[in-house]
């Protein structure tokens, strides 16, 4: 199945987020730990992202739509979601995810038009503790 990545504005965001199907991929590298990120999104840093893969189709299993972000989407965001799909492409995988989106504006944009960030430092986050 051929899937393409879309852009999700933060507002759409904000209303998907607490859906059960969906997993919101943080690939910001060493300033997610000292910015904040959006509540309950998993970690995977673009620089070992490639080799993570497996562990992130893991951890998001039962869950059809994930939304990656870096800090501005521009290129970190953008590249480990193209990757994932040539991953699922390429290993034929038979995976639920259906919907591979890049939150525009990344981190930066959701964080600067007031959406709620979390600033726990728990691994994984667990949700909102704006």
């Amino acid at each position: 199945m051929a899937r393409s990545i879309s852009y999700i504005t933060g507002a759409q965001l904000l209303t998907l987020k607490h859906r059960p199907n969906v997993a919101i991929v943080d690939v910001r590298d060493d300033e997610r730990t000292y910015d904040a990120h959006i509540a309950g999104s998993l970690h995977y840093a673009s620089e070992t992202f490639s080799e993570k893969i497996s562990n992130l189709i893991q951890e998001v299993t039962g869950k059809d739509t994930l939304v990656f972000h870096c800090a501005l989407s521009q290129v970190r965001g953008p590249s480990c979601a193209r990757r994932l799909v040539n991953y699922l492409t390429e290993a034929g995988k038979d995976v639920a995810i259906k919907n591979v989106l890049v939150l525009e504006r990344g981190f930066n944009g959701w964080e600067a038009s007031g959406k709620p960030v979390c600033r726990c430092t728990d691994i994984p986050c667990k949700g909102d503790k704006a």
